[in-house]
């Protein structure tokens, strides 16, 4: 089975991070393959820091050019999943993306609520390593500043936000279904943070992936259920008011025995040499 990076459905194109294209944007390399399967509506005021990424002239403006999630975790600075960065989605780097923008404050894509805040600076980890997908973070850089009420911390090492079984919920705009089902409104869905063994007895190595308990963590539900899917890439996981991870990859949505792998904010906090 292709492994799958979890991006987002922009327009007629699927975008994945590490494989072929497809016309979405989801959990597959080249094209955004992340969507909240088995999720629920939630308006924005319940997770003011849960971001779009957006660029009309790359994707269209059928979704307002979403393609990938973020999170805010300072008033000028969003995190998102490196592979949404990546030339083969972008077409470039992407300074080169002359409209790149952040939506904030929405709930419906096409509405006028919130706001559209231009990118100053986009960096892609150094260390991203798009053959094991390890590494999988961006920061993003705010030309205006957020509310602070909009900002999320993220979990420290040794957070019991990361202990097995712990309940959390992840946000997006992707794909409810799998099967290309793009919704304009916000949603989330509610999983648990899975134990590393399960992990990697799930992606053990080949062409499903290989998980890394030091910069992944997995979370869903062992006979399959709620996951993140094409379009909700760099999305947050929230478990205890603190974030634990962004949307990274995995073998399909909602598969059971194929869980959500997300990027370890633990991580992400010490590559940027950064508390929670």
């Amino acid at each position: 089975m292709r492994r799958r990076f979890k991006q987002a459905v922009v327009g007629p194109l699927v975008l994945a991070a590490t494989a072929a294209v497809i016309p979405l944007v989801t959990a597959a390399p080249v094209v955004a393959d992340s969507v909240v399967v088995g999720g629920f509506p939630v308006d924005v005021s319940q997770s003011p820091w849960t971001v779009a990424l957006s660029s009309r002239d790359r994707f269209g403006g059928t979704r307002a050019g979403q393609f990938c999630g973020g999170v805010a975790v300072d008033r000028t600075t969003v995190l998102t999943a490196a592979h949404c960065l990546g030339e083969e989605v972008m077409g470039g780097p992407p300074e080169q993306v002359r409209d790149l923008k952040v939506i904030a404050g929405r709930t419906d894509l096409l509405s006028d609520q919130g706001e559209e805040i231009s990118v100053r600076e986009a960096k892609v980890n150094p260390g991203y390593d798009m053959a094991s997908n390890s590494g999988d973070f961006a920061v993003v850089k705010l030309a205006e500043p957020l509310p602070q009420s909009a900002v999320i911390g993220l979990a420290a090492a040794g957070d019991p936000a990361y202990t097995p079984g712990t309940g959390a919920t992840v946000y997006g705009w992707g794909d409810t279904t799998g099967a290309g089902d793009y919704p304009r409104h916000l949603r989330a869905a509610r999983v648990h943070v899975l134990p590393d063994k399960t992990c990697r007895k799930a992606y053990p190595g080949g062409p499903d992936g290989t998980y890394r308990s030091a910069s992944m963590l997995c979370a869903g539900e062992a006979a399959g259920g709620p996951d993140a899917c094409q379009g909700d890439s760099g999305g947050p996981l929230v478990a205890n008011g603190r974030l634990i991870g962004l949307v990274s990859w995995g073998n399909g949505c909602g598969r059971a025995g194929s869980p959500g792998v997300y990027t370890r904010m633990s991580e992400v906090a010490h590559a940027l040499g950064r508390s929670a």
